[in-house]
Order: C-alpha cells, then sequence, then structure tokens
C-alpha cells in the first residue's frame, strides 16, 4: 500500500507510526532529525513515511516550537520609491537569496505612509512573523523600538547613528565618499559639489563627511554654497542641480550621493548646456543599473548591495536560533564600498 490510506486523505503521523511499528513521540524525533534514535529505528520510520508520502505538516511543527516560519522585510518609505531606485530591489534580491536555502518565508511590507505604520503596528502586535529586516530607516523612526517593546528580533540595513543599538548591516559611507572626492581631485578637478541624501539617514551624513574631509586633506575648504541637499530621488537630484547652478559659475565637478540623484543633475547640466565630462564631471553612489545605462556612464561608488541584505538575513536568523539574542552584544558589520571608475568624470 503507498500514499493514501483510511479512505485517500493526507497521511498521519500516527499512520506513520504504526507502519514503522513505533511510538508517534519516536516519529517525531526521527523527523525533526533528532540522534537520540537507533539507525534501526530511523530506517525504519524513513521506509514508512517513504511508503505512507508523509508529508510533515510545517505550520504544526512551527506552532510547536512557538515559531512562525517567516521574517518581515519592511522598507519605511512610499511605494514610488521602492519601485524608482534599485538599492531596494537590490536588498530584496540579497534577502531573498538567503532566505531560499531556509524554510523561511518573507513577508515584504512598504510602510511609507501613518496608515500603513499603524497597520504594521497592529500586525507585528500578533507576532506573526518570528524577526524583522529594516531597511532605509530615518532617524526618530518608531519602528525600532516598537520591536523592542514586542520582543521581537530586528536587524537594521543602515545605521541611524555613530551608536546604533541594533544588531545592523551598513557599507563603508564614509570612505566612499572620501573616494569619490578623492577620485575628483587627483582628475584635476577643484571646484567640487556634492548633493546630499536627506539628513535624517546617517548614510547620507557619512557621504557628506567623507566629502569634507578628502577636501580637507587635499588642504581645500569645504564651501557651502557648493552643498545642495536632495533626498535620494531623480526629481531631487534635478532640484539640487538647479539650485547649484543659480548660485554662481558652475562648478567642474558633482558627487551625487546616489546614482538616481546623479542622474537628475546630468539632465540639468545637459539641460544648461554644460557637457559631462568635459565641463562638469559627476560621480554617483550605489553603482546601480543606473548608472550602467547613463549617458555617458556614471563613475560611481559600488557598495555591496545584495551582499548586505544576505547578511541581514543571516544574522537575523542567527539572532531568531537564539531566542532573540537578548543577552548578546548587537553586531554591527560594515561592508567595504568601492570606486568604480566610467566615462563621466
Amino acid at each position: 500500500m503507498n500514499g493514501r490510506v483510511r479512505g485517500g486523505g493526507r497521511p498521519t503521523l500516527e499512520e506513520v507510526a504504526v507502519r514503522a511499528g513505533v511510538g508517534r513521540g519516536t516519529v517525531s524525533r526521527v523527523i525533526n532529525g533528532s540522534s537520540k534514535v537507533s539507525e534501526h529505528t530511523r530506517a525504519a520510520v524513513e521506509a514508512a513515511v517513504a511508503e505512507l508520502g508523509y508529508v510533515p505538516n510545517r505550520a504544526a511543527r512551527a506552532l510547536a516550537a512557538n515559531r512562525t516560519d517567516a521574517v518581515a522585510l519592511v522598507i519605511p518609505e512610499p511605494e514610488d520609491r521602492f519601485f524608482a531606485e534599485p538599492y531596494f530591489s537590490d536588498v530584496v534580491r540579497g534577502v531573498g537569496a538567503a532566505l531560499a536555502e531556509t524554510d523561511v518565508q518573507l513577508v515584504l511590507t512598504l510602510a511609507g505612509s501613518d496608515r500603513e505604520r499603524r497597520r504594521l503596528a497592529q500586525y507585528l502586535s500578533g507576532h506573526r512573523v518570528d524577526g524583522v529586516l529594516l531597511v532605509s530607516v530615518h532617524a526618530g523612526d518608531p519602528l525600532p523600538e516598537l520591536l523592542a517593546e514586542l520582543g521581537i528580533p530586528a536587524v537594521i540595513s543602515g545605521r541611524r547613528s555613530a551608536d546604533e543599538p541594533l544588531p545592523c548591516v551598513d557599507s563603508d559611507n564614509l570612505e566612499g565618499g572620501r573616494a569619490a572626492v578623492r577620485h575628483l581631485l587627483a582628475r584635476g578637478r577643484r571646484t567640487i559639489a556634492t548633493i546630499t541624501g536627506p539628513l535624517d539617514v546617517y548614510a547620507s551624513q557619512c557621504r557628506l563627511e567623507g566629502y569634507r574631509q578628502a577636501l580637507a586633506e587635499a588642504g581645500h575648504r569645504a564651501d557651502e554654497a557648493l552643498i545642495a541637499y536632495g533626498d535620494f530621488t531623480e526629481e531631487g537630484g534635478r532640484r539640487a542641480m538647479r539650485e547649484l547652478l543659480a548660485r554662481g559659475p558652475a562648478p567642474d565637478a558633482v558627487f551625487a550621493a546616489s546614482d538616481v540623484m546623479a542622474a537628475g543633475a546630468r539632465h540639468e547640466l545637459r539641460a544648461a548646456g554644460h557637457r559631462t565630462p568635459e565641463d562638469v564631471a559627476l560621480v554617483g553612489f550605489d553603482d546601480s543599473v543606473v548608472a550602467r545605462h547613463m549617458d555617458p556612464p556614471l563613475t560611481s561608488v559600488r557598495q555591496p548591495i545584495e551582499e548586505m541584505g544576505r547578511t541581514m538575513a543571516r544574522v537575523l536568523l542567527e539572532r531568531i536560533a537564539r531566542d532573540g539574542g537578548a543577552a548578546e552584544p548587537a553586531p554591527s558589520v560594515v561592508l567595504p564600498t568601492e570606486l568604480v571608475v566610467r566615462q563621466s568624470s
């Protein structure tokens, strides 16, 4: 007899136990990989499982272990930014690759509005996931504190400050900013402007500080008239570039804190009659698909975004396995950046 028993229903744990001639608990131990079972008994249970076509009920196993076998990837940004920026899809790809090696399901949640945040808080309060991955968290966002109150393990991508209390995975934004400006200085550029990201994001602060440090190391002062504040969007890059051009003579180089903003800046430079790189060299940050398809192709600071996603998932799974790891120090992983030089500089 194979597979269907008791009138064709799905085989049960009890039926496997009867077929193998052992107790229900023994079958459970074999299925869950316990070493406290003899090889003879293990072989009998595995044979019964194969003959009956028994499939373990993952939901029941998770319930017994007080687990949901699911983690949430929470991005507190509006939908239009999520789909416009390659950064987010690369993070999702990395997280998905890490979880593909496990039985854990991924729940993707956008929380860019107050309504979405309230709905997310209600969802998390029901403990429907074992842990949370937080991406693109701004200063003052209440989500990390909510997770701490609920006792849900969390890992954050991109620190909120130098003293980030949560386990975090980040790239070396400071050194990335320094490398971009050093490159422009080495190419003979002297009036170097920057377009920052939103300064309530710590990565933006670090990239701006890298810009300032590289200029200082070369004996230049960071002129505030050469700093324009953006928001990581293409329109923000266009707006910031218009501001820079309106302040006086065009700079001979621009370091934009994201590739998407660099694309916006390039449009404005071209509209104003400035050639890239002949008149104004341009460097971005992320080394996304945007950089490779710009005209001319964009020099950009590469951050290993997919690897950041994979690392976040691995750190979170390790903490879940340790029941949240509350007694463990919060790990901080900072991955290196790399300048990729193309025709725009």
